[in-house]
C-alpha cells in the first residue's frame, strides 16, 4: 500500500469515529436531567409555562432527541455551533477566546515532558540496572500512576501554602502574553506534563537499551569511537524514532488532561469552560468543545500513525 493510500484510508476512518463521538455525547447530554431553560425558570419566578415553552422552541429543545440531533448536525455542517443559552454568546467565539490558554498550557506540558524525559531516559539506559536507573524507573512509574488532580493539589499545597512561593490562581483579565503569566503557568504545566514525561522516559530507556546491544554499536566501539560519541551520534538517533511517534500520541492525553488541570488551577482555558458548561447544562457549548477535543485527539493519533508509516514502511502493509 502506498503512503498516499495509507493516509487516505486513515483519514476516512476519522468520519465514523467522529459520528460515534457526536451521537454518544449528544445522547448523554440530553439524557442528563436539567438544562439551561430549567435553570432560568427556577431563578425567575415570574416566568410562565408559556415563556418556558417559547424558549424551548427558540433553542430547538422541544422536539424528540433524534430531531434535535439532526438539526444540530445540519448547523455544524455549515459551521454554526449555536449560542450559549444562558448568556446568548456565540459558541465559536467562546472557543476561540479560550483556545490560546489551552494551547499554551498544552505546549508547556509537552515541552516539559520532552526536556525531562529524554536526558533521564538516556541516563537510565547508559546506567542500566544501577542505582540511578532504579530511581528513574521508580519516578517514571510514580509519574504515570499519580492522577493529575492529586498531583496538582499537592503542588498547590507545597508551592503556595507551605513555601509561599506561588500565587497559584491567575488574576482575572490578565493578558496571556504578560510575563507574570509564565509564573502562573509553571505549576499547571508541570502537572499536565508529568505523566507524559514518565511515559516518554520509559520508552526512551527501553529503546536505547535495545539499540546499545546491536551489532553496529559493538562495531562502533571496536573502531575506538568514544562512548559519548557512540551514544549521542548513533544510538540516540535510532532511539528517537519511538519517542517522536509516542510524543505525537501523548498530545491526546495532554488535551484530555487539560480539563482536570485547568479546573484545579482555575486556568481560563477550554477545559475550564467545559466544566462550567457541564455545570450549566449548556448543550451547544458541551457538544462543540467535545467535538473539538475529539478532533484534536484523532488528528494527534493520525499524525502518530503517519509518522510510524513514514519511519517504518512495513506498517503500511499490515
Amino acid at each position: 500500500m502506498s503512503l498516499r493510500r495509507f493516509i487516505l484510508k486513515r483519514f476516512l476512518s476519522i468520519i465514523p469515529i467522529l459520528f460515534g463521538v457526536s451521537v454518544i455525547t449528544f445522547a448523554l447530554v440530553h439524557l442528563t436531567p436539567g438544562d439551561p431553560i430549567s435553570q432560568m425558570v427556577g431563578l425567575n419566578p415570574d416566568m410562565t409555562a408559556a415563556d418556558e415553552a417559547r424558549l424551548r422552541a427558540r433553542y430547538g429543545l422541544d422536539g424528540p432527541i433524534w430531531q434535535q440531533y439532526l438539526t444540530w448536525m445540519e448547523n455544524i455542517v455549515v459551521g454554526d455551533f449555536g449560542e450559549e443559552i444562558s448568556t446568548g454568546r456565540d459558541v465559536t467565539e467562546i472557543i476561540m477566546t479560550r483556545l490560546p490558554e489551552t494551547i499554551v498550557l498544552g505546549l508547556f506540558g509537552w515541552a516539559f515532558g520532552l526536556i525531562i524525559a529524554i536526558p533521564t531516559g538516556i541516563y537510565a539506559a547508559v546506567n542500566k540496572d544501577k542505582l540511578g536507573d532504579t530511581i528513574s524507573r521508580f519516578l517514571a512509574l510514580s509519574g504515570i500512576s499519580i492522577p493529575n488532580f492529586w498531583l496538582g493539589l499537592m503542588l498547590i499545597l507545597i508551592g503556595s501554602l507551605w513555601l509561599g512561593w506561588w500565587n497559584v490562581l491567575p488574576p482575572s483579565r490578565q493578558p496571556l502574553y504578560h510575563p507574570d503569566m509564565l509564573w502562573y503557568l509553571l505549576l499547571p504545566g508541570i502537572t499536565i506534563g508529568t505523566a507524559s514525561a514518565a511515559s516518554i522516559m520509559r520508552v526512551m530507556r527501553t529503546s536505547m537499551a535495545e539499540e546499545m546491544n546491536k551489532e553496529y554499536v559493538t562495531a562502533a566501539r571496536a573502531k575506538g569511537l568514544p562512548e559519548r560519541s557512540v551514544v549521542l551520534k548513533h544510538v540516540l538517533r535510532n532511539s528517537l524514532i519511538s519517542v517522536v511517534t509516542l510524543a505525537a500520541t501523548l498530545t491526546a492525553s495532554i488535551v484530555s488532561g487539560s480539563v482536570v488541570v485547568e479546573y484545579v488551577f482555575n486556568w481560563p482555558g477550554l477545559g475550564m469552560e467545559f466544566v462550567e458548561a457541564i455545570n450549566g447544562r449548556e448543550v451547544n457549548l458541551i457538544m462543540a468543545i467535545t467535538l473539538f477535543f475529539g478532533v484534536t485527539i484523532i488528528i494527534a493519533n493520525l499524525v502518530a500513525d503517519i509518522m510510524y508509516a513514514v519511519l517504518d514502511p512495513r506498517i503500511r502493509y499490515d
